[in-house]
């Protein structure tokens, strides 16, 4: 029987416009009401799920890739900080990237307004035109303290590192930095100029297992959906695990299990229907 389900948001629990709407609340209230635990798993740092759309449905939230778990209550379950060390390197090293540094409370920008703004602004594909569009209604709603110096970055604890980079070269200084470095950092991206720096023991499927031991709750009892690259160890890791239809082909092989598409609510429809086949929790 299955006592949580696990979702990443964008492309999966999300609709097609990357928000929460009635059929996907109701959906996901009648899951919640029928005794299940509800974690929403993403690279989004979730401080409070009211934010991203959820209102009062009492979720846990796995952000930041898992590196920050929040209760249903909305308390800090769980944060794993980057390496000081490794971070203080990454920030020396790279002057000109503008790092939005992801903290307990808040995020920390190395950078200027205009910077931070080009930093999502010239994103491509679906997601960059999500974001643009989400700056023209007033910016991405999170919590940010622009023009922070290294010092006052490193005064935190800095728990993932978002920043993008166009540029091939500087790119691929990027990437033997973080190889050098894999004993402290990992990037897990959804896209290919997107990087997300988290703890080398931080992931998706970690963090969903941690959470579930925490909840009393075994990880044959547990379903995850996801579909990108950020998602992977967590479909690899457990047997009942889901890619959308829209999924990468990577996600779908790690999942073993397609079902429909996020802009069919194949997500929650999936997690009621197997909530209404298994019955009540006894």
């Amino acid at each position: 029987m299955i006592k949580l389900f696990a979702s990443d948001l964008d492309g999966t629990l999300f609709n097609i416009l990357h928000e929460t709407d009635g059929a996907i609340l109701r959906r996901l209230r009648r899951t919640l009401d029928a005794g299940r635990h509800v974690a929403l798993a993403t690279g989004r740092c979730v401080r409070r799920s009211a934010d991203m759309g959820f209102g009062d449905l009492p979720v846990e939230s796995i952000g930041a890739n898992g590196a920050h778990i929040v209760g249903r209550d909305g308390e800090v379950l769980r944060h794993v900080a980057v390496d000081p060390a490794a971070l203080e390197e990454l920030l020396a090293a790279f002057p000109q990237v503008c790092f939005i540094c992801v903290g307990r409370d808040r995020s920390y920008v190395r950078g200027t307004f205009e910077q931070r703004t080009a930093s999502y602004v010239g994103a491509t594909g679906p997601i960059g035109a999500l974001l643009r569009w989400r700056f023209r209604r007033g910016g991405l709603g999170e919590e940010e303290l622009l023009d922070q110096t290294d010092a006052e970055v490193l005064a935190q604890d800095i728990c993932k590192v978002n920043f993008r980079v166009s540029d091939p070269g500087l790119r691929r200084e990027l990437e033997t930095f973080v190889a050098e470095h894999a004993d402290a950092l990992v990037n897990a991206s959804f896209d290919g100029v997107l990087f997300e720096l988290t703890d080398a023991r931080v992931n998706k499927g970690e963090a969903v297992a941690w959470l579930a031991c925490e909840l009393g709750i075994s990880e044959d009892e547990v379903a995850v959906y996801g579909d990108g690259g950020n998602d992977l160890a967590m479909l690899e890791r457990f047997s009942h695990s889901y890619a959308t239809s829209n999924a990468s082909d990577d996600a779908k092989r790690a999942a073993g299990n397609v079902i429909g598409s996020c802009a069919l609510h194949a997500v929650p429809r999936h997690m009621l229907v197997t909530v209404r086949r298994e019955g009540p929790l006894t």
